[in-house]
């Protein structure tokens, strides 16, 4: 970019976010954005523009001096966005991409032990008013676009603005017309706001299950429990909703026992799909960082997994599986899962192993899938090829 142009590069957006002084380190771009880019970027050009001062831009990252500033965060109370969504090619990523897009709020209040999201999006949920997502999905359906999985951390929490999103698509008759996927945290769930959620449109949820083991659903700081998991599958279930629960097998603690459990404990409560997913990526300013510190020296800790050299940084890509799984965990986990059809399984690590797993990145059945018009959650896509 610095041989096309002379204009200032500003980086952002959730990956930013969550590394941003890291990232103008490495990237040596002149300004980042830490948290909501609609207005932070806008200020800052202006005042770019104009000549005047931006160092009270939220959000704001700038060097100076050889020295980065970091701003407080821009995590604006009122979320208000652009419900017209003209701006782009949107007809094209639907056709590329199987599904669209859609925000209801940003921000996340739990404090899972791995999640990065409260590190990029803000620690409270940030809601859309819901005159303004039906707004937005009017616009989308204006461009063809039918399908859409929405990009909120949890889609429930808080209950009551999801329950009121439903109702006004209802109330517009929207949920006639579209059909959307969605992350649900296990709790909370109840028979009326799944009523809602399918009559609005809603064909698909991927809960985050962790574990139906009770230590590690407590390691990971999960409020939920087993028998909640087993609950919202039947509600699911009661109302025609396509269900996929993602499981995170490998955190502090996990044992061939615990893993058992849960792959067991959710082949009986029958989802159409389950994750597996082997390790924990390990993120500056989570509670995972923590945890690995209170089991003392990481360069010596048996449960960390990388492909790099030299010292321990979470920059990089760095793992936490635990060593109690054994020194091959995706094999344990396959034998598990004893070829259940409704499971993704883990990637082992070695070349030859064959891929069964969940990755949607450079994934050709997908793509290939995608361009003969198959639509909808790539987990959802996935399952049905497989049922052909």
């Amino acid at each position: 970019l610095r041989s096309l142009s002379g204009a200032p590069i500003v980086a952002g957006g959730v990956g930013f976010s969550t590394f941003a002084r890291r990232v103008v380190e490495a990237t040596g771009v002149d300004f980042g954005v830490h948290g909501d880019g609609e207005q932070a970027t806008v200020a800052l050009y202006r005042q770019l523009h104009n000549g005047r001062a931006f160092e009270t831009v939220d959000g704001l990252l700038w060097r100076r001096d050889g020295q980065i500033t970091c701003n407080r965060p821009a995590w604006p109370s009122n979320l208000s966005l652009p419900t017209r969504r003209r701006s782009l090619d949107n007809a094209t990523y639907f056709a590329r991409g199987g599904q669209c897009g859609i925000e209801t709020k940003r921000g996340c209040d739990r404090r899972c032990l791995y999640c990065a999201d409260p590190l990029a999006k803000g620690t409270r949920s940030r809601v859309r008013q819901p005159n303004e997502v039906a707004d937005e999905v009017e616009s989308l359906l204006a461009q063809g676009i039918d399908v859409l999985h929405t990009c909120d951390a949890e889609f429930n929490i808080p209950r009551n603005h999801a329950l009121a999103l439903c109702e006004e698509l209802i109330r517009r008759g929207l949920g006639e017309k579209v059909q959307w996927y969605t992350y649900l945290a296990v709790t909370p769930l109840d028979a009326e706001l799944a009523r809602a959620m399918k009559r609005a449109g809603c064909i698909g949820i991927n809960f985050t299950g962790d574990s139906a083991s009770e230590m590690m659903l407590r390691t990971y700081r999960q409020p939920h429990r087993a028998a909640d998991l087993a609950e919202a599958v039947r509600l699911c279930r009661d109302n025609g909703i396509k269900v996929m629960i993602d499981l995170l097998l490998g955190g502090p603690g996990e044992t061939p026992e615990t893993a058992a459990t849960t792959i067991e404990f959710v082949k009986k409560i029958g989802p159409d799909c389950a994750g597996a997913s082997v390790g924990i990526r390990i993120y500056p300013g989570t509670g995972m960082v923590e945890k690995v510190a209170s089991e003392g020296p990481v360069e010596t800790n048996p449960a960390i997994r990388r492909r790099y050299t030299g010292p321990c940084d979470f920059f990089q890509p760095t793992f936490y599986i635990a060593p109690g799984l054994g020194p091959e965990p995706a094999r344990l986990v396959k034998d598990l899962i004893a070829g259940d059809q409704r499971f993704f399984e883990p990637t082992e690590e070695h070349p030859d192993a064959a891929t069964t797993d969940h990755n949607y990145n450079d994934n050709a059945e997908l793509v290939d899938a995608i361009a003969q018009g198959a639509r909808g959650a790539y987990w959802d896509i996935l399952h049905r090829l497989r049922a052909m």
